[in-house]
């Protein structure tokens, strides 16, 4: 019996674009639902060594939510590498000037802190609305897993 690996020639030209709407959706669970895509952990052909994952466009970054205290109490902190530099942000704050940065730090949080982490984050694009420019690639909508979709409900 043999086993089929895959060798990394032609990843990229086999790729899907998915499309996200995170309209009323949880940060966190629509983060981990795009960072599993994004990696390729929902395919049957994933390899850890390697990026086999597909593109993801998060529309509506807007309209996503914080459950809990998370919306009073989150905090993203950043340094200027001068003395004294260390920024803090409140996750209103944050949400009201840049919402697609709240999207891409989870997501990113989420994903390999490598070379190939990085690879696979420069898939993501992410925009506060409902409007983007990648109807040229013909994007599908992704469905979520039952588990998220049971976890919204609740």
């Amino acid at each position: 019996m043999s086993t089929t690996f895959p060798s990394g020639q032609g990843l990229a030209d086999n790729r899907k674009w998915y499309v996200v709407d995170a309209a009323g959706q949880t940060v966190g669970r629509l983060a981990t639902e795009v960072a599993r895509v994004l990696s390729g952990k929902n395919k049957p052909i994933y390899t850890p060594f390697l990026d086999t994952g597909d593109h993801v466009i998060v529309i509506n970054a807007r309209r996503a939510v914080f459950k809990g205290s998370k919306a009073e109490q989150k905090l993203y902190r950043h340094h200027t590498l001068y003395p004294g530099g260390l920024r803090t942000i409140g996750v209103k704050d944050q949400f009201a000037k840049h919402p697609e940065r709240v999207i891409e730090l989870a997501v990113r949080g989420m994903l390999p802190k490598s070379k190939l982490g990085r690879a696979m984050g420069k898939k993501l694009k992410v925009y506060g609305d409902a409007d983007h420019p990648h109807t040229a690639q013909r994007p599908e909508a992704l469905k979520l897993s039952e588990r998220a979709a049971a976890a919204r409900a609740k």
